[in-house]
């Protein structure tokens, strides 16, 4: 009998193994969907934005919010506001700079979203990767609706 209740043990370790391995690999293949599918929206945004006359045709529909480094482990992250402002569904693209001091780009951050409408809000995260010092300064660069 003793052999026969190590045995249900093994299995069930055996199978809650399996299932564990399982449940790795389906949350492995989910993020990798979802890493894939934010990599095409961005370039989606990116390709809008290489499109667009000057700045843009929608400078006024955004704005940012900046998050203090004490409320993100010290990484310099801005919220973009997004508001559709026509009468239409839209999808909108934003490029935020990142300058030093001397008002060099150092770093360029492309958000976006897809298919507001009329009067719907969006407010993506534009993250810096850079160190939080030295100071950067974050502008909207151009904004595109489309």
């Amino acid at each position: 009998m003793a052999s026969a209740a190590e045995s249900m043990k093994a299995e069930r370790r055996a199978s809650a193994s399996a299932a564990a391995s399982s449940a790795s690999a389906r949350a492995s293949e989910f993020e990798a969907s979802v890493s894939a599918e934010t990599e095409r929206t961005r370039q989606e945004f990116e390709k809008q934005l290489s499109k667009a006359d000057g700045r843009g045709n929608a400078m006024d529909d955004v704005s940012l919010t900046g998050k203090p480094l004490s409320q993100t482990n010290g990484v310099r992250a801005l919220v973009v506001n997004i508001i559709n402002r026509t009468d239409a569904t839209a999808s909108y693209a934003v490029q935020v700079d990142f300058s030093d001091a001397d008002g060099k780009v150092v770093e360029t951050r492309i958000v976006g979203a897809p298919s507001l409408k009329p009067g719907e809000r969006a407010q993506p995260l534009a993250i810096s990767r850079n160190p939080p010092e030295p100071h950067l300064t974050a502008k909207i660069a151009k904004a595109q609706r489309y």
